[in-house]
């Protein structure tokens, strides 16, 4: 009995010993794992630091806020002394750049622990992986581990071919077909000296195509010497008409420009254009193609392995294996790889266009709180009409069909003029759509009819109006009005304030780019909606008029918060001093409890952003932006 007391304890002891030492690798695990993490956050943080000219303390701060839900504006304005005072284009350039190499980071990982798992990762191999500055980099060492179907050269080396291949790289001077004599094994598959020499050769050119320093450096040669040409389709020159720039082009790469590339890519899309990049228009002349001499490329990639022709028995041999791994491997894999380098960059182009050109829009100066009257044009579904105040709400709705085919041209001056006089109406918004012109000259005549109203008519870009009318904030927004007539208000209220009417919008809606089909949603999306928490924020909003979505959009308000602020607006009265905001649901949206003075409130009214808390502003902030 006690003898078995004394063994259970002993193997009680030993198992307490494995689960100590198995507890002890793994948290020595853990610890190298989060070792390599944060050695990864400071290379990160160095190298943003070096790109934006700034102090690593810096990257680290704002990179903390941004990990801990702050957004981009707020860390601009309530966060300076953190940050150094980095200003908005600095904090997004910031934050595009560490998601780029978080993504990096993430593929690195999953690269080296492939690699690992497959027993392969050696010290050498593991520190060039981690030196890797970018993606294009990695996947070039990855590809020699990368899970593939079974090749040509696999099924060569298990036949024992290797040996063949490393012997004829590095003695050109014998003759292939002998020492491809020494390998012949029928029960392996190889009954002849040309099966082994094929077997070897298909091992060769794998190892040529898997060189990453090679594979890096001819992309780089071809990027900087190559064409992209293109040329129409058989059958297609009249049904793709408006190609026709495209049908015979050849430019170089490197410089070809962002709208060109799309173009061209929509046209093969459509299967117009037939794209083919030339990569060594600069590497030969007609005679030497003519007598076979390998191209400039080709004459690298022989250098990289020490392979010439001196006359000796295996240099051609080794010349035609290092043609056959250029024209049917690595040309191949850098083409691939050179067309995404260029839609990506004509996408990134394209993107900023659309960001550009839609700040312009938002940031255009308001017509202000005056009573507009704004037009949806149209034919045979009439010229939608309505009237706003000039706080924005609809006093009026009609609809008048001047136009073909009822051609009630006198009927609808006399409404026109009727709803203007009634409700000292100031400005007419006309959308820029169908009918817009003819619409443009019944205001015309209008105007020279009637000029006691005082009158002023512009026209007002429509794109997105529609969207806006079926959007289920339109519906909640203005819900007994019908749909076809919410296209007006918006029209009108885009005058009196582009930026909280254009808020309320997707983005990608409004239509200010080119090629918008073309490029990545996410990414687009993604672009324009940072232009419009920007300009919001940058511009400020009217507590007393402003919408939800542009309400949620400043920095510290969320849409929780600006809905709870919209409606106690709509319930006792607009906002009139700091006691009005003190009340109810307004008093929590407007309390920065997350801020850097937690027992001080920051004006949001006026907009006023300092390092030092402020008292409430008792004024609207119209009145400031007036200033």
């Amino acid at each position: 009995m006690i003898r078995a007391r004394q063994t259970c304890f002993c193997g009680l002891l030993r198992s307490a010993g494995r689960l100590q030492r198995r507890w002890h690798r793994r948290s020595h695990a853990g610890d190298d794992v989060r070792d390599s993490q944060c050695q990864s956050a400071d290379r990160s943080n160095l190298r943003i630091a070096e790109e934006l000219g700034v102090r690593e303390q810096q990257v680290a701060a704002t990179i903390s806020l941004l990990d801990g839900g702050a957004t981009v504006p707020f860390v601009a304005r309530y966060r300076k002394e953190a940050t150094g005072a980095l200003d908005d284009a600095q904090l997004r350039t910031l934050e595009e750049r560490l998601r780029y190499l978080r993504e990096l980071d993430e593929r690195r990982a999953a690269i080296l622990e492939s690699i690992r798992q497959q027993g392969k990762l050696d010290a050498a191999l593991k520190h060039k992986i981690e030196a890797a500055d970018s993606k294009a980099r990695l996947e070039d060492l990855f590809l020699p581990f990368r899970p593939k179907r079974r090749t040509k050269a696999q099924i060569a080396r298990e036949a024992g071919l290797e040996p063949q291949a490393e012997a004829l790289l590095s003695g050109a001077d014998q003759c292939p077909e002998q020492v491809a004599l020494r390998y012949i094994e029928p029960g392996k598959g190889v009954g002849a000296s040309t099966a082994a020499l094929e077997g070897a050769r298909a091992i060769l050119v794998e190892c040529f195509s898997e060189d990453a320093a090679l594979i890096g450096a001819r992309r780089e040669d071809v990027w900087s010497r190559g064409r992209l040409c293109s040329r129409v389709r058989a059958g297609k020159a009249e049904s793709g008409a408006k190609f026709a720039d495209y049908f015979e082009l050849s430019e170089p790469l490197a410089e070809l420009p962002s709208h060109r590339i799309l173009a061209l890519f929509r046209g093969e899309r459509e299967e117009v254009l037939t794209l083919e990049l030339v990569s060594d228009s600069a590497g030969l002349d007609r005679s030497e193609r003519d007598r076979g001499e390998p191209n400039v490329f080709e004459r690298k990639i022989a250098n990289r392995f020490k392979i010439a022709d001196r006359g000796r028995p295996g240099d051609r041999w080794l010349l035609e294996t290092v043609r056959l791994a250029w024209r049917t491997r690595i040309l191949a894999r850098i083409e691939s790889h050179l067309h995404l380098r260029l839609w990506q960059g004509a996408e990134d182009a394209a993107v900023q266009v659309f960001a550009g050109n839609l700040r312009d829009l938002l940031l255009a100066a308001p017509a202000g709180a005056r009573p507009t009257m704004g037009l949806d044009p149209g034919y045979q579904t009439g010229v939608k009409i309505a009237v706003v105040t000039g706080t924005g709400q609809v006093a009026a709705t009609t609809i008048i069909y001047p136009h073909e085919p009822q051609r009630l041209w006198d009927e609808s001056i006399a409404t026109l003029a009727r709803l203007a006089d009634e409700h000292r109406v100031e400005l007419i918004a006309i959308g820029n759509g169908t009918a817009s012109r003819e619409t443009d000259r019944l205001w015309a005549e209008l105007i020279r009819l009637h000029p006691e109203l005082g009158l002023t008519k512009v026209m007002v870009l429509e794109a997105g109006a529609s969207v806006y009318s079926a959007s289920a904030f339109a519906s909640q927004e203005l819900p007994d009005l019908d749909e076809s007539l919410r296209g007006a208000v918006s029209i009108a209220r885009r005058l009196q304030d582009p930026l909280a009417e254009l808020a309320k919008i997707d983005p990608q809606s409004i239509g200010v780019g080119q090629y918008q089909h073309d490029l990545s949603e996410h990414k687009l999306s993604r672009s324009l909606n940072t232009v419009v928490e920007d300009c919001v924020n940058a511009v400020g909003v009217d507590v007393n008029t402003t919408s939800t979505p542009s309400l949620s959009r400043v920095s510290g308000i969320g849409e929780g918060l600006a809905r709870s602020l919209v409606a106690y607006r709509e319930g006792p009265g607009p906002f009139r001093n700091r006691a009005d905001l003190k009340k109810g649901s307004a008093a929590r949206a407007f309390r920065q409890d997350s801020c850097a003075f937690p027992t001080e409130t920051i004006c949001l009214i006026c907009r006023a952003y300092t390092l030092k808390p402020i008292p409430w502003c008792n004024a609207f902030l119209w009145q400031h932006r007036a200033n």
